[in-house]
């Protein structure tokens, strides 16, 4: 991405970060567009008030580019995620690490709601995975794609790039490669693994057959090539229609969302969910308590005695 040429050593400072975050840190590259549009705007707005170098950033500075965003309209989770960028920026630079006055203290994070992930109940996550047919080789890929999704709590890009060197299968265990390059070890249930197998010993070679040269991907399409996230969204909301459960709500990240909430339900301490998901902060994990609370209130609304359900059922 094209710095301004007229930034100076503030521009030359943003392309050694947005360098910095691409090669070392390993961000994905939605990420590193997201940090340089953030950038961007946060150099313009130093250059109109002579801000030449990143060490001359005062809080004043921040706080009034935080404000001017606001009056432009940006919403409160752009402005959390400029903010982000301009602290990740700023320590890059050592700004923060130096003595003195941090400028980022006493800068508040801009508030905003938190929108709750979608879920499904465990009834209908068991009908969509029914939905595929073990009697055909792509439905058993199916079925094992939403088995492992389900049950290891996968994002859709791990899932479809899954080499088969990440299986262990006599310990029933994933490696998977996340956000970052990161790299974590994800058991499978026996559900998850024995659709694994499945799939493995009676699809997967009919599949791969038909590819030249054979694919290492553990999912394939029907051409024998690695399945992509696209053909595996629209596979999902195929599977959603057969099950009777509206599409819209349904796809690969929503499994995801109910793998967190139903082990969180089950007792899982919040520590090991975070592990499982690959989630580098704690808070991103703890919205699933929130999902997991409002399920518990829904059910009481419903079935308890004195709940509104059963003002619902006296009137019928």
């Amino acid at each position: 991405m094209a710095r301004h040429p007229e930034a100076g050593a503030l521009g030359a400072a943003v392309e050694a970060f947005l360098q910095h975050a691409s090669v070392e840190r390993g961000l994905a590259p939605k990420t590193i567009e997201a940090y340089g549009r953030d950038l961007d705007r946060f150099v313009e707005h130093l250059q109109i008030a002579g801000v030449r170098k990143p060490a001359d950033v005062t809080r004043e500075h921040l706080s009034a580019h935080l404000h001017a965003l606001e009056r432009t309209g940006l919403g409160a989770r752009s402005r959390a995620r400029a903010l982000v960028s301009m602290r990740r920026f700023l320590q890059h630079q050592g700004v923060l690490n130096r003595s003195g006055e941090d400028p980022l203290a006493g800068i508040g994070k801009p508030k905003f709601d938190a929108q709750l992930p979608r879920i499904l109940r465990t009834d209908e996550t068991e009908a969509l995975i029914g939905a595929a047919d073990p009697t055909t080789a792509l439905g058993l890929r199916d079925r094992s794609m939403l088995e492992v999704l389900y049950g290891a709590g996968l994002r859709v890009t791990e899932l479809v790039s899954l080499p088969l060197g990440a299986i262990d299968r006599r310990s029933g265990i994933l490696r998977v490669t996340g956000k970052g390059r990161r790299e974590r070890i994800v058991p499978l249930g026996e559900y998850a693994m024995s659709a694994l197998d499945d799939y493995l010993e009676m699809s997967r070679p009919t599949l791969v057959s038909k590819a030249k040269p054979e694919c290492d991907a553990i999912y394939l399409t029907r051409r024998g090539t690695a399945m992509t996230r696209q053909n595996f969204f629209v596979r999902i909301r195929a599977l959603a229609r057969i099950a009777g459960i509206p599409s819209e709500r349904v796809s690969p990240h929503v499994l995801r969302h109910a793998f967190a909430t139903d082990l969180l339900e089950g007792g899982a301490d919040l520590r090991v969910v975070q592990t499982l998901l690959g989630h580098s902060d704690l808070s991103t994990t703890q919205v699933y308590t929130h999902v997991s609370q409002s399920r518990l209130r829904e059910t009481v609304e419903r079935r308890h005695p004195r709940g509104s359900g059963s003002r619902q059922r006296g009137r019928s």
